[in-house]
């Protein structure tokens, strides 16, 4: 069987096994501090040309989704999401177990729309009854958002700039940003991107990495002890060598950038290689999940041969299902599938 079904399926890029392997008896400090940290540190900045970022390694998309929101919201805060926003659907309610409730606002195909943004921040603060609700503390958005799609500049322009008029800070999720990146349909860049949030997230899990994301505040702004509460969540990991040699290796002559390529390239021959089929797609998507509906009464068999992640229930007879590609999605899978379409 051959698997669509995510993009953190495989282990880890081989030239991370290498580093790791060839560092495996070095004796370095623990939480962070060591020199292939402040190493990956340092390249994350050149990337982003964000000299005054601060960088944190985390362990995984959740625990930095939790641990990010809980760090810069008050006790009465709550986070904006769209309501397909991954902390909002398929995080276990992580957020709200911080004590911060998620607020959401219609997604369309994933994104929030900017004026219905405003609209929600202005009919909640302007509410008589305010005070007797949870405040909106922050806006989170994910790029690409959870279906696969992209919020074009003038989108991320606006939305940074209702963010800031009512003095919210903008959160952008990218636990599959280099798979955002990679795409043609992409119009920012990774320094464009820095400079139109508060903070983000460079995704490792998805793109190459055993695990680990690395958290981005890109003018300096972390809040204060970040590095404290980030252990206090859970989400520091004690032999934090294992995250930054695996983030310095990402950074170094442009890998990550590199395999995101890859990604996409393998996820733009697979929608081809839809459409010659004659399948009709759910939405367009310009990054490494693909969205098709298929007949309920072939999903049995399908799955005999391709493992895939169902999406969405289209109607009694029809179903949306997600085919994802990675770093590592090899050609020969894509030509597997065409038997079973």
């Amino acid at each position: 069987m051959i698997s669509f079904t995510c993009d953190y399926s495989e282990g880890a890029h081989p030239k991370i096994l290498e580093r790791l392997a060839a560092t495996n008896y070095e004796q370095l400090p623990g939480y962070g501090v060591d020199h292939y940290c402040e190493s990956a540190k340092a390249k994350i900045r050149a990337a982003c040309q964000a000299p005054e970022a601060e960088v944190f390694f985390l362990v995984g998309g959740t625990q930095t989704n939790s641990t990010v929101i809980a760090a810069m919201l008050r006790d009465y805060e709550g986070v904006v999401s769209a309501e397909t926003g991954h902390i909002g659907v398929h995080e276990a309610g992580a957020v709200e177990y911080t004590g911060h409730k998620v607020l959401t606002i219609p997604g369309h195909q994933g994104k929030i729309d900017p004026a219905e943004l405003r609209a929600y921040l202005v009919a909640a603060t302007t509410d008589p009854n305010y005070e007797h609700m949870v405040f909106p503390g922050m806006v989170y958005i994910s790029f690409p958002s959870e279906y696969g799609t992209l919020y074009t500049r003038a989108e991320l322009e606006e939305i940074q700039a209702i963010a800031a008029e009512f003095s919210l800070p903008l959160f952008i999720d990218g636990a599959r940003l280099g798979y955002g990146l990679a795409s043609p349909a992409c119009e920012v860049s990774l320094p464009e991107l820095a400079r139109l949030c508060d903070v983000f997230y460079i995704g490792g899990t998805k793109v190459g990495c055993f695990c680990g994301e690395a958290v981005v505040f890109p003018r300096g702004n972390a809040p204060k002890h970040f590095y404290t509460i980030t252990k206090q969540h859970g989400a520091m990991m004690a032999k934090g060598r294992l995250l930054g040699i695996q983030f310095d290796t990402l950074f170094t002559d442009g890998l990550y950038f590199e395999i995101s390529r890859h990604a996409i390239d393998m996820a733009l021959r697979l929608k081809d290689l839809l459409k010659e089929k004659g399948c009709t797609f759910f939405l367009d998507s310009p990054t490494n999940q693909q969205f098709i509906v298929l007949e309920n009464s072939r999903l049995e068999e399908f799955g005999k041969h391709v493992a895939y992640d169902p999406w969405d229930r289209v109607d009694d007879s029809h179903t949306a299902i997600r085919l994802a590609t990675s770093w590592a999605t090899p050609p020969e899978h894509l030509e597997e599938l065409r038997r079973w379409l």
